[in-house]
């Protein structure tokens, strides 16, 4: 198994650098295209179907949920960009908005999904996830164990 180990830990070794960049153009360029699609804003169609739903002001929400979003997925990738303590600030924040957006998002329109498998079977979760990671580890690498 040790010899296994190895085996593959070289293999993986030179990709090591890029692997959180896998993380990051994904929810990045995802979180993106998701706001992207709903310009012009307002969104008409969400609009319309918060204003269903009986929420205030469903034009200034969903052109809200349209620019985090768009932000959001830029700031996840130019945090990873920029050096030092801005880089960081830029990922953080970012992430934290993709999990408000998120939440927001289970809870509006996804939330019969707690009940069931669906939220694990769905894009949704992974978002909220990696949202997360970057919310809670910024840019900061891993440090090797000393052992």
């Amino acid at each position: 198994m040790e010899r296994i180990n190895c085996y593959l830990d070289h293999i993986s070794r030179p990709f090591a650098p890029i692997a959180v960049w896998l993380l990051r153009l994904g929810l990045g360029v995802a979180f993106f295209l998701h706001g992207f699609e709903k310009f012009p804003l307002p969104p008409e169609k969400m609009a319309n179907w918060f204003t269903k739903l009986g929420y205030a002001y469903p034009e200034i929400i969903t052109s809200a949920v349209a620019i985090g979003e768009v932000g959001a997925g830029v700031g996840i990738i130019l945090g990873g960009l920029i050096r030092g303590y801005v880089g960081n600030i830029i990922t953080k924040i970012s992430g934290g908005a993709v999990v408000i957006i998120m939440v927001g998002a289970f809870i509006i329109a996804h939330s019969n999904w707690f009940f069931t498998f669906r939220l694990f079977m769905s894009e949704q979760i992974f978002l909220f996830i990696l949202g997360s990671f970057f919310l809670i580890r910024g840019n900061k690498r891993e440090r090797p164990n000393s052992s």
